[in-house]
Parts: structure tokens; sequence; C-alpha cells
């Protein structure tokens, strides 16, 4: 959504105070603020309703935050500082990231802080709809209803984002927030948030309709049932160990197959049209739930702020800044049997796809000519393969410093250039984010099958997966409409009968199909696999990226973030810390 229209239709979110010499100046309401009553009725909660949604893009506007701290896409928190992506750019620029990077992780670093506001901003302002909503008397008791499922619905998504950057989360609903009193949110962490959570979907699922005409935006009765669904797979293994909790299983899979069963959502045929920003192919078919943008004729008006960081560099599209490079144990993945078609699940990272690592743009190169995934060059920019209409990538001259973020640029977030942004900052697009879609729900579904014994149910739903990434329409093709490298994959074709090696195959399948997409970290803690994962993939890379020496993921701490130095401090009583520090931090 468009935050400076937002901001214009809701003005009592941006305070401008004007001057008087009057007497009982301070008894006025400052001009250009609606008061607290002047909101109470049907017009003011809609508009009330407009500003939640527009903290789902992750910018809170004033906050003195940079607009990537908060990002929806959580590119920094979800893939920087897993084995999917470098920071990128060069040493000096943002040193807070590079600090993320190499898990050196502290309580004051802002990006962490810029995260929480924004996360809690959100939540803040879903609890003014909420109190406002009550005092709202000329409000149609239908509206009013859906109006609460939707506000309940984006507190239960900021909650969530919380819980699985924080775990020790407050929570905050409209009876303990208000906006006057400070102190109102002075609450510990120290209570489980997931059930009010749940309670928070729950709520939506039994109001919200299956469809919402007209506001592709907004949460349906089966964006709240994934939304719920993902709550239970991110309590379906324990952390410390990855054992199966078949409570929360089991309670997912019912909610996953009556979206599957319910025929509302299908695969697109294209991979890639899961991030066009082609207007036919935002809120396709396999759209779960999408966070909009859009742009405006002004000078960096609008779009997907958040991402500005995350483009090519120098001549490369957007011109800036060469942050969020993919690795190369990330395209290594993409490698593809040359027999079976099938992805190389233990020995992938043994050799690399050959890069132009070294090379300048002008010197002879040929890229790889093994096998590969072609969902590689939809999520990785690289040299001499097509970057959508921008042109081919020339290698170097788009990549800011070679020995230290590598060779690759982001691609799957970067929309096609006739869709990039209309005023001077073409970074400002209206590409929107996919937070769930179709494919997520047919893997999540996939991992409940593996741990409940049902092997060849979950290999069906990743060969769907798998046959669309596929369909040669949709691979990177050369002007000459040939493929652009040599693609080669296949559906799993032999029964899957052992429940560990179809448990790999399943996780190896979500991190091609999510690559890229901000979710990598997250799953890796879900599985309870992350120190292991990391720790093997820092002992590789620091050969790779000498910057990284030193580099280790410690279990039992790095799984979540610290809390916010400053947030413990603002919500001390009587001198005394209510919030609760994370393990191992200090």
């Amino acid at each position: 959504m468009n935050k400076k229209t937002i901001l214009t239709a809701v003005s009592a979110i941006t305070l401008i105070f004007s001057t008087s010499c009057g007497d009982n100046f301070l008894a006025k309401e400052p001009l250009g603020r609606y008061s607290p009553e002047s909101l109470q009725n049907a017009a003011g909660v809609e508009g009330l309703l407009v500003g939640a949604y527009g903290m789902l893009d992750g910018i809170p506007v004033g906050t003195g935050q940079s607009d990537w701290h908060g990002s929806i896409h959580s590119w920094i928190f979800g893939d920087v500082v897993s084995d999917d992506a470098y920071k990128g750019t060069d040493a000096g620029d943002q040193p807070e990231q590079t600090f993320l990077e190499t898990y050196q992780w502290l309580e004051t670093n802002n990006h962490v802080r810029g995260k929480w506001s924004a996360l809690y901003n959100g939540v803040a302002r879903t609890n003014q709809v909420l109190q406002t909503l009550t005092k709202a008397t000329d409000m149609d008791p239908a509206r009013a209803a859906q109006v609460t499922a939707e506000a309940r619905f984006l507190r239960g998504l900021y909650h969530f984002e919380a819980k699985r950057m924080w775990n020790n989360i407050p929570y905050y609903d409209e009876t303990i927030y208000n906006s006057s009193d400070p102190s109102s949110v002075k609450i510990s962490n120290t209570e489980d948030a997931w059930p009010k959570i749940i309670a928070d979907f729950e709520a939506a699922i039994s109001v919200l309709p299956a469809k919402q005409p007209g506001f592709p935006g907004r949460p349906t009765r089966y964006s709240a049932m994934a939304m719920l669904a993902k709550c239970y797979m991110f309590q379906a293994f324990d952390i410390a160990t990855g054992t199966a909790r078949l409570d929360n299983i089991n309670k997912a899979k019912p909610l996953l197959d009556t979206i599957i069963t319910s025929g509302r959502y299908t695969l697109m045929p294209q991979y890639h049209q899961n991030w066009s920003a082609d207007p036919a192919n935002r809120n396709n078919a396999e759209s779960i739930f999408e966070v909009q943008y859009q742009v405006t004729a002004a000078a960096d008006g609008g779009g997907n702020a958040g991402m500005d960081l995350a483009w090519p560099y120098n001549n490369g599209p957007g011109g800036c800044c060469g942050f969020y490079q993919p690795s190369q144990n990330l395209v290594n993945a993409h490698k593809t049997d040359p027999v079976t078609g099938l992805p190389l699940l233990d020995t992938f990272n043994e050799t690399d796809v050959k890069s132009d690592e070294g090379f300048k743009s002008g010197d002879p190169f040929t890229a790889e000519t093994g096998t590969l995934d072609p969902r590689l060059d939809w999520s990785v920019g690289r040299r001499s393969i097509p970057y959508m209409d921008w042109g081919t990538h020339p290698g170097r001259d788009w990549i800011r410093d070679q020995a230290y973020g590598g060779p690759y640029s982001p691609k799957k977030h970067i929309p096609e250039k006739r869709n990039s942004g209309v005023s001077g900052n073409v970074r400002r697009h209206a590409n929107n984010y996919r937070m769930v879609r179709y494919a997520h729900v047919l893997l999540w579904a996939a991992e409940c099958e593996v741990e409940l014994g049902n092997l060849e149910k979950a290999r069906e739903y990743v060969n769907l997966i798998r046959a669309r990434a596929a369909n040669p329409a949709g691979m990177v093709l050369t002007s000459g409409g040939t493929p652009a490298a040599n693609y080669f994959i296949k559906e799993y074709d032999a029964p899957w009968t052992d429940a560990e090696t179809a448990r790999k195959a399943v996780r190896f399948e979500h991190r091609l199909e999510f690559a890229m997409e901000g979710t990598r970290f997250f799953d890796l803690v879900r599985w309870g696999i992350a120190a292991q994962t990391l720790n093997t993939f820092l002992t590789k890379e620091q050969v790779r990226r000498t910057y990284l020496n030193g580099a280790q993921f410690i279990k039992g701490k790095h799984e979540y973030y610290p809390i916010p130095f400053q947030e413990i401090v603002n919500t001390k009583v009587d001198g005394k810390d209510v919030l609760v520090q994370n393990p191992g931090y200090n």
C-alpha cells in the first residue's frame, strides 16, 4: 500500500502541530490532527483499518528507522543470516548487517530494533481499530464483524512475525493497549504468545468471507486458515532436537487439507508468475495472501521501499545498491543429477556451479554447462543469463565487490523494467510480496504427511511443485527463444519408502521453491537444524569470504534475535526490567 496515501487518509497517525498566541491554545486540538472522538464513526474506523494495513510493508513512517529495517520480506533476518545470501555490497556499507551475518548479535543493533518498531506499530494500529469500533454507533453490524476479523487477522500476523523473530514477546490486545498511556505497554514477555496469536486467526476464520471481491489485499477465510496452519508448522518440531511434535502437525494438517480440497487455488503454470509485477500476475490463482504495493508519480513515492537496497549495483537495474547477494551455496543447491533430474540432496555443495568471479565484464566467459534446476535463474542473477527485460546480466559491472559479496545479483523480487517505478526512483515498484501462496500450503502439507508416515502423499505434493518448475514455457529463455542454460528437472518417480530421505527431499524443495523470499533462516530454526546446517555452511564459506572467519551459530542462542535494549529500557517499571532478555544475550 502507498504509505503517503494512507497517512493522508488517516492523519491521526501524523501529528502536525500549529502555533497560537491565545492563552488557551494548549487546550486546542492541533490543526491537521483528528481527535479520537472524530474517528468514532464508520468512516473513521475504515480509515484506521487502512492505516493498520499500511504497516504490512514494515515501514514505520516518522519513527526514524530506515525503510529496510522492518521490511516484510525480512531479507536481512531471513536470508542474509542464512545460507541463501550474503549481505553483499562492500565491507564498509551497513556494518550492522555484517554483525548480523556474522552472528555478532547485539541488543543495540538498530536493524533489530527497527523490525520490532515496525511490527508493534502494526499491532498498535490494529488495536486502535478495535477500540474505536466499539464507539462507532453508525457502523453496520455485519461490516463491524468483518472489520473486527480483518483487524484480528492483522494483529495475529504482526505478532506472528514478532514471535518467529524473538520467541519471547509481549502480546498486546485492545484491552491492554492505550495510546494515551505509555505505561500500558509495559507488560512482560514471559507468557507464551502462541495461544493468543492462534485465537486471533481462529476468530478471523469464523467471520472472514471465502473471497474479497474488489479488495485483493484483504484476507479471506483461507488466508486466515493458512496463517493458522503456519503457526502450527512453526511449532511442529522441537527446535533443540528436531523431533516432530505430532500434536501440532495434526492441528495443521486439516487446515491445509481444507485449503487444498477447496479448489480455490492452483499453482500458476509458470514459476516466475508468482513475482512478476505484470498486473495479470498479481493476486493470481496461487496467491493466498499478498502484501500490496502501488507507486505514485512523486519522486520516491510508494512502492516496495523495504527492498530499496537490494538491487544490482552501478549501471544495473535501479542503479543501486548491491545488497542481498545470493550465496554460492544457494546456486550450488540448484544442480540436478544429469540422469534423474533430481536435486543432489547430500552432495550439491561439493563442487561449485561455474561463476564469473574474478572476471571482468569484458573478459571471455562461458557459463555453467552442467544440468540445473530452472528455478535458479529466476531467483539469482548471474553472468550471461537474461535478467528479465533489463538485458543480459554482464557480471562484474553489476556487482559492487565480487571478492566480498560474490558474483551474483538478487533477482526474484526485482520487477520487469516495463513494470518498475514510474517516478525518478525505479526501485519503488508495485511488485507485491507473496506472503502465502499455494506452494507454501502444498509443501507444509508434504511435511505433515512425512511425519505421519504418508510418504507417497508427500511425494505427490512435492511432484506438483517440481512439475510446474519443469514447464519449458516458464524457463529463462534467450532472445532466440532457447533455454538460457542446461535446465533439466524431473519429478520423483520412485516410491518414497524412507522417512528420513523423504523429509530431506521435502525440506530441500522448500529451499528451491522459496529461495530469496526471506524464509530460509526461519525454516532452519523451526526444523531444529539451524546450528548444524549453518555451521557447515560457514566452515566452507570462510574460505570463500574471509570476513566470515570466526562466525559461528551458537545453538540455544541464535535461534532467536535479542530483545532490543532500548525496548527493555523503555518498559522498565520502578527501575526494574519488565521485558526479559532472550537466552545467551546480556
